[in-house]
C-alpha cells in the first residue's frame, strides 16, 4: 500500500462496550489535533460507518470523558456492514467527507471487519484492542480487562461475607464464554477454593472431590468462580444441582455477575492503557501502517497484523493455574 499522507482519520469503537474506551477515543483525537489532523468519531460503530452518522471532534469535544465507563460514541452489531454492498456504501461516506484512514476500537469480530474492509477498498486501518475478556492474541492486554477483574473481586469480596455467616458455597459465574482470564485471575485475586474455565475441563468428580477436602479440613463456606463457558454442566444453575445431589451438606446459592463486569469507571491502568494505544493508533498511521492493531507486549507498543490476532485462542497462564492450586488449599 503506497503510504499516503494522512490529513482526517474516523474513529469507531464496535462489539461489547469496555471500560476505557473512552480514553481510547480521547487520546485518538488528542493526538490527530497535536499532529493537526483532522478527525471524525462515527457513532453505532460500522452500522454508523454505513449510515454517516458522523460528528466532527477536536481536542476539547473530548473532555471529561477519561473516567467515564462505556463508550459515548456507542456500540451496535451491523448486518448491512457485512455486506459488499454496505462495506461499498461505507466506503463512499468515508471518501465524501474526506477520510484517508480508520481507527477502530474493539475485538475480535470488530478486528475481522476491519480487516476485510481495509483489504477491499485499500484504505488504512488500525485496531485498537477493547475487550473485558483480554482473549486478543499478539497483545498482553485489552482495554477494559483490569477494570472488569477489580470489579469482580469486589463483588466476590462481598459475596463471601455472606458465604462465611452463613455456611454456603456460592458459585459465582464471570464472563468469558471462550476465555478464562477473568475467572482465573479474579479466582486467584479473590481467594475462590475452585476456578472453572473453559481451557482446563477437569469435570465434575474432580469439582466434588476438591470441595469434599475443603469441607474435611475444616472450611464450613466456600467460593468458585465459573466462567460461562465451563463445560462442567449444561449451566451453573445445573451444576448447582448436581452439587447439591451429591454434598447435600451445602447449602448451594448461585449468583450470575452478568454485565456489571463490562461498566464503571475505569480503572487507573486501563485509562494509561488506552491512552498509550489510541496515541500510537495515529502514529501508526502517520508512519504509514495499515491492517494492524496496536497492542502491548511487555510493556512496549507493539504492530500486530490483524490475520495475527483473529480467530486464534489466546494460551491462559499455566503457571498462574498452578498458583490456583496451590494457593485454594
Amino acid at each position: 500500500m503506497e503510504n499516503k499522507k494522512i490529513n482526517k482519520i474516523a474513529v469507531l469503537t464496535s462489539g461489547g462496550d469496555a471500560p476505557g474506551m473512552n480514553a481510547a477515543i480521547r487520546a485518538v483525537v488528542r493526538n490527530a489535533a497535536y499532529q493537526n489532523i483532522g478527525c471524525v468519531g462515527v457513532y453505532r460503530g460500522y452500522q454508523g460507518l454505513v449510515e454517516k452518522d458522523f460528528i466532527e471532534l477536536d481536542a476539547r469535544s473530548v473532555k471529561n470523558i477519561i473516567n467515564r465507563g462505556g463508550t459515548f460514541l456507542k456500540s451496535a452489531r451491523s448486518k448491512d456492514f457485512r455486506t459488499k454492498e454496505g462495506q461499498e456504501k461505507a466506503y463512499q461516506n468515508l471518501k465524501n467527507e474526506n477520510i484517508d484512514a480508520l481507527i477502530v476500537i474493539g475485538g475480535d469480530g470488530t478486528f475481522t471487519g476491519a480487516s476485510v474492509f481495509s483489504k477491499a477498498f485499500d484504505i488504512p486501518v488500525i485496531g485498537i484492542p477493547g475487550t473485558i475478556d483480554n482473549d486478543i492474541k499478539g497483545t498482553d492486554f485489552t482495554i477494559g480487562y483490569d477494570t472488569a477483574l477489580n470489579t469482580v473481586v469486589e463483588a466476590i469480596d462481598k459475596i463471601r461475607d455472606t458465604a462465611s455467616s452463613h455456611d454456603r458455597l456460592f458459585l459465582i459465574e464471570v464472563m468469558g464464554r471462550d476465555a478464562g482470564d477473568i475467572a482465573l485471575n479474579s479466582g486467584v485475586g479473590a481467594g475462590a477454593e475452585e476456578i472453572l474455565i473453559p481451557e482446563e475441563d477437569r469435570g465434575i468428580e474432580h469439582l466434588l472431590e476438591s470441595l469434599k477436602k475443603s469441607r474435611k479440613s475444616g472450611k464450613t463456606s466456600s467460593i468458585v468462580v465459573v466462567a460461562e463457558g465451563d463445560q462442567i454442566g449444561q449451566n451453573i444453575n445445573k451444576l448447582s444441582e448436581d452439587i447439591q445431589d451429591n454434598l447435600p451438606e451445602y447449602e448451594v446459592k448461585v449468583t450470575v455477575l452478568g454485565h456489571i463486569q463490562r461498566g464503571g469507571s475505569p480503572s487507573c491502568y486501563d485509562r494509561v492503557l488506552a491512552s498509550r494505544l489510541g496515541v500510537s493508533a495515529v502514529d501508526a498511521l502517520i508512519e504509514g501502517e495499515s491492517n494492524v492493531m496496536v497492542g502491548t507486549r511487555q510493556k512496549k507498543i507493539v504492530y500486530v497484523d490483524f490475520d495475527k490476532t483473529i480467530g486464534g485462542k489466546k494460551k491462559l497462564d499455566k503457571e498462574l493455574i498452578r498458583v490456583a492450586d496451590i494457593v485454594s488449599t
